[in-house]
């Protein structure tokens, strides 16, 4: 037998010819990669510079100033002077102050369920195929639109005043109450009825979480005989769980600020700003009326602070009970 012949140094030399005679280029260097990262960074912050000045100057400057403000008596005219913690004692004795949390309370607690449920109930309807459904979608969302507009308002005013549209439709079924905007206590019904007709925004919204839920989940429901009220509680109601949980926080902050609305209806400029008797007396618009009117400014930043630290709080206990009837996809 022959002894092998190894070519282990012919590989070796072929191996060593065969790489490419030049080397890769050098990467750049550190300073000049610096140079380039500054030149970007410094790029960033020049586009967003025309946020961070309005965040400064319309945001945080106006927050911090309000801030301040609320421990001070000023009028808009004179200079501020420190009084402490005395804006909150005298907001907090105030009669009118209370009256304007319990208004605003119930326009939050009975309002913005009724528009959720009006919303929901329209969403459920439009998701089925039927013709001229972009139609009657357009419709029902107008109104969100232009809803919160000055003209809406005195439109509103102006239906439910004294012998008006609603006033001879009272009288046809023999109810004579008068205009609901002359009653102190039945003009907060008006504000409520102008909230629901602006259900559209949360509508589009359910419509999108509708259109989400699996068919199999309905089809394999009726099969098991599940019923229409069963099928809903069941599955269209988890499944859209998270949609409504959006809904519900959106529009519990949007009715803690109600304004033009509440103002307009209830009498506006060269009248009673909270309505008659105080009857349509929301917190924003009594905040309005010790700021501007009685040119108290130091008294309504401490009660804007209390209505931002409210909100705040009502925020925070809706996303701690979200875990309890708020159902995600698993791994979401």
């Amino acid at each position: 037998m022959g002894t092998a012949v190894t070519h282990a140094p012919a590989m070796e030399d072929l191996t060593q010819d065969s790489e490419p005679r030049h080397r890769p280029a050098k990467s750049p260097r550190p300073a000049a990669l610096k140079r380039r990262g500054r030149r970007e960074t410094l790029a960033g912050y020049l586009f967003m510079s025309p946020w961070i000045a309005g965040f400064l100057l319309l945001t945080a400057g106006p927050m911090v100033a309000s801030l301040y403000f609320a421990f001070t008596d000023y009028n808009l005219f004179d200079a501020p002077r420190w009084i402490g913690l005395d804006n909150f004692s005298e907001m907090f004795a105030d009669p009118r102050w209370q009256n304007s949390v319990k208004v605003t309370l119930w326009y939050v607690a009975v309002g913005t369920p009724i528009k959720l449920i009006a919303a929901l109930g329209v969403a459920l309807l439009l998701a089925q195929k039927r013709r001229g459904q972009a139609f009657y979608r357009a419709a029902f969302y107008a109104p969100s639109l232009i809803g919160a507009s000055v003209s809406i308002a005195l439109v509103w005013k102006a239906i439910f005043s004294d012998d008006a549209i609603v006033d001879r439709t009272q009288k046809l079924f023999g109810i004579d109450v008068g205009g609901w905007t002359g009653d102190p206590d039945l003009i907060i019904y008006s504000l409520v009825a102008l909230t629901v007709w602006q259900f559209g925004a949360p509508m589009v919204i359910f419509l999108a979480g509708l259109k989400q839920v699996p068919r199999e989940l309905y089809e394999a429901a009726e099969v098991d005989g599940a019923g229409t009220f069963r099928r809903f509680w069941n599955i269209t109601l988890p499944m859209i769980s998270p949609v409504l949980f959006f809904n519900v926080l959106l529009e519990t902050i949007h009715s803690f600020q109600i304004f033009s609305s509440a103002y307009i209806v209830g009498g506006g400029a060269g009248g009673n700003a909270c309505g008659p008797a105080d009857g349509s007396m929301v917190y924003t618009c009594y905040l309005y009326v010790q700021g501007f009117e009685n040119s108290r400014m130091g008294l309504a930043s401490a009660m804007a602070w209390v209505l931002l630290v409210a909100v705040a709080l009502v925020t925070a206990v809706l996303f701690w009970s979200q875990k309890r009837w708020v159902h995600y996809e698993e791994g979401a």
